[in-house]
């Protein structure tokens, strides 16, 4: 079962996500958020270290999440408002992938060195620059 046909259900359904709702989303659940706001509004979405392609690899393009082309437009007007947080030295997202997205959405985008993958490998146990975008 693709990813795609999990998650996309689950926001909806499960979460209820609506146009009051902020979805925050790291990696492929950023790439989730962008696809459920393809379909549905939302108060606004926070997007961590996202990308737009399956990067070359098989386990992404299983995910489902990129069988179809993105629609930029309905992602950016089902939402009020959008913030991409990205890292130069991700060594899973390359910088284009995350300066790209931002270039289709037109959204506030904070580019960040030594941050790495927001997670994975080492531990982030605060977000505080996400915080404050919030509040």
């Amino acid at each position: 079962m693709a990813l795609s046909s999990f998650w996309i259900p689950f926001l909806r359904d499960e979460l209820k996500a609506d146009g009051n709702t902020i979805l925050i989303g790291h990696s492929s659940e950023a790439i989730a958020t962008m696809r459920f706001a393809e379909q549905w509004p939302l108060l606004g979405s926070m997007l961590v270290a996202a990308y737009d392609t399956d990067l070359g690899m098989e386990q992404e393009k299983q995910s489902g999440y990129f069988d179809n082309p993105w629609d930029w437009k309905k992602i950016k007007d089902n939402q009020q408002w959008i913030t991409l947080f990205a890292s130069q030295d991700d060594p899973w997202i390359p910088s284009e992938q995350p300066r790209y997205i931002h270039q289709q959405l037109n959204c506030v985008y904070h580019e960040y060195k030594g941050q790495g993958h927001f997670g994975g490998a080492y531990c982030k146990p605060t977000f505080s620059e996400l915080s404050q975008v919030i509040i």
